[in-house]
Order: C-alpha cells, then sequence, then structure tokens
C-alpha cells in the first residue's frame, strides 16, 4: 500500500502540468500520483498516458467525462489506495525538500502505528509576473512536530485558514464521512476542507513551505473579475457548508469557534463581491445569503457575526459598502494575492 494519494485534477492543462507532476515524482514508490483527466480537449489526456506508461508503479492516468473540479478530486479519492490523501491543481507545484520531510512524518506515524488524521504544512502564494511570493504558516495557531487535538490548537489569524493547499488527509477519514463534492461548481475545495473537520481528533502541523499556489492565470478562478462572474457558485458552496454541520453539536469549542470563523470568511467573501458586483440584485442576494444562515441556525448566525470578518460585513448603506470593499482590497496586499 502506498503511503501517499496525490491527485492531480486536470483539464486541458497540457501547458503547465508536467510542472505539477515532475515535482511529486521525486517521493518515489511511497506516492501514488492519479492524473484525473476532466474531458480535457487538448492533449492533457496524451501527456497524462505518458507519464503512467513512464512510471507505471507511481503515476496512473484516469480518464472521465467533464464533471469539474469536485468530481475530479472525487475521482481521485474513490481510486485513491494510498493511507493519506492530497490533491495539487494543475497549474500548481510542491518543495521537494519539503515533500520528503513530509512522507517522513507521515512514515513515522504508520511505523508507529501512532494515529494521525489530518497534517497540516504551510503554503507559498507565487506570483511570477511580479516576482512576488507569500508564505502561509500556522506557527502561532498550532503546535508543532508532535501529533495535537483541538484543544490544543491557539489563535488564528484571518490569513490562516485550513485550506486545500495546506491540508493532507486520512485516506479512510474522507471515505468515512462521506465526503462527495458537487460536480459542475467552483470553490469545492472549501468544502474538502470544512466537511471532514469534526471527524479529525488527530494533527500534525510540519513548518515546510510545501504547496506553492501560483497565481496570474486570467482564468483562474481566484481571479476577481472571474469571481464575481461565479458569484452564485460561491453563494451555492456557502450554503452547503452552512447546512453541513450543526456546530452546536459539536463538543469541542475551539473546533466550534474554527468552523465559525470560516463561515465568517466564506460570508465575507460572497458579500464583498456581490457588493463590488454593485447591482440592487447582487445586494439583495446578499441580505439573503444571510438571512438564510439566521434561518438555518441562530446560534451559528449570532458566531459568525461576532468574527472579526462577520462584525465588519453588518456595515450599513453605501459608506458602509465603500468601508468593506477598501477592507477587503487592503486585505489583498497585504496577504501577498493582490
Amino acid at each position: 500500500m502506498k503511503l501517499l494519494t496525490i491527485a492531480i485534477p486536470c483539464y486541458n492543462s497540457q501547458e503547465y502540468m508536467s510542472h505539477a507532476i515532475e515535482s511529486l515524482l521525486p517521493g518515489g514508490e511511497d506516492v501514488e500520483i492519479l492524473i484525473v483527466n476532466d474531458g480535457s480537449k487538448d492533449n492533457t489526456a496524451k501527456i497524462a498516458d505518458e507519464y503512467a506508461a513512464k512510471y507505471p508503479t507511481i503515476v496512473r492516468a484516469i480518464h472521465q467525462e467533464n464533471g469539474g473540479h469536485g468530481e475530479a478530486v472525487n475521482t481521485g479519492l474513490r481510486n485513491a489506495t494510498g493511507l493519506y490523501y492530497k490533491v495539487v491543481d494543475s497549474d500548481d507545484w510542491v518543495q521537494e525538500e519539503a515533500l520528503h520531510k513530509i512522507l517522513d512524518v507521515l512514515r513515522e506515524m504508520v511505523e508507529n502505528a501512532q494515529s494521525l488524521d489530518m497534517l497540516i504544512a504551510n503554503y507559498v502564494y507565487e506570483k511570477p509576473s511580479v516576482n512576488k511570493q507569500k508564505v502561509i504558516d500556522y506557527r502561532t495557531a498550532m503546535p508543532q512536530n508532535r501529533v495535537f487535538g483541538w484543544s490544543d490548537i491557539m489563535h488564528f489569524k484571518t490569513s490562516q485558514n485550513i485550506l486545500m493547499h495546506s491540508v493532507i488527509y486520512r485516506t479512510k477519514l474522507l471515505k468515512d464521512c462521506g465526503l462527495e463534492l458537487p460536480k459542475h461548481t467552483f470553490y469545492v475545495d472549501n468544502i474538502f476542507v470544512y466537511q471532514p473537520l469534526p471527524f479529525v481528533k488527530t494533527m500534525y502541523y510540519l513548518n515546510v513551505d510545501f504547496y506553492r499556489y501560483f497565481i496570474g492565470r486570467d482564468d483562474q478562478s481566484v481571479n476577481e473579475k472571474v469571481m464575481i462572474g461565479r458569484i452564485d457558485q460561491q453563494i451555492k458552496i456557502t450554503k452547503i457548508m452552512i447546512e453541513a454541520h450543526d456546530l452546536d453539536k459539536l463538543k469541542e469549542k475551539k473546533l466550534r469557534n474554527y468552523m465559525a470563523k470560516y463561515l465568517a470568511m466564506m460570508m465575507t467573501v460572497s458579500s464583498v463581491f456581490l457588493i463590488k458586483e454593485g447591482s440592487e440584485e447582487s445586494l439583495a442576494k446578499k441580505e439573503e445569503l444571510w438571512e438564510f444562515l439566521k434561518k438555518s441556525n441562530k446560534q451559528l448566525y449570532k458566531a459568525v457575526k461576532r468574527c472579526v470578518l462577520g462584525r465588519s460585513m453588518q456595515l450599513k448603506g453605501k459608506a458602509g459598502n465603500k468601508i468593506i470593499v477598501l477592507g477587503y482590497q487592503l486585505s489583498r496586499k497585504i496577504y501577498g494575492f493582490g
């Protein structure tokens, strides 16, 4: 059995997928690389098959009809044989030394029969167009180099959300919690991280700059104009996350608080882009989203409003909307992706 399965969802990725694959090959026989070709129309399938033929014990090419990023992640999980599961997008890559250190930790956990549900490592915003990098680490939020639980976590800054880039889950945990991402929908990476959290009991934070997150493609899902155009999908994902768990039933207080802060981030992102779009329809959608949260769970609604991001969203009128947008623009510059 492989130690780590890494799924690479690919759609028309011929120009950059090789960089992602090559960055993972140094993992050797400890890794299983699943290249999931999501109905591509370019040479993605050919490149995937070539890698599978060249590295038959490491790489598998899986071809499917187009189902979107979420279905590619689902397919990877269904086919995973590794004890742990990681997703690397086809335009991103990983740092070799950090990969080896992560494999060392996972191997040690297995050899010592130590239960580990989630491993977290740093990720780096890479913006080559302006020669800019920004490391997101968790040094002030989590203990380092040991197994810990939710009661051990510390304060998470706004920039320190656990994202798909930073997380490696135990494969069986993802399957047991019934994770199934929606098809043909963007921003499903938030569900991938959020839904399994209540099932996580043991974690390990390794302070290495592992995942390199490329910023700069015009068609990228985090491009601001693209996000505004896809705001209905962002709202859909946020509503799915609101309904995923009743946070009141979670025993771990720090887990409840963290998940409420995560939802506050999602509510903020949706609200900001609806405000930036600016039409009466979009502003009405913003109010409807907050009303949806309130009707779904009044206690959760209050908890989200109490978070710093949640409080900022309560500013009213045109002046309030301007302050919200200015705050968002400032945060983009501070956190390195503006």
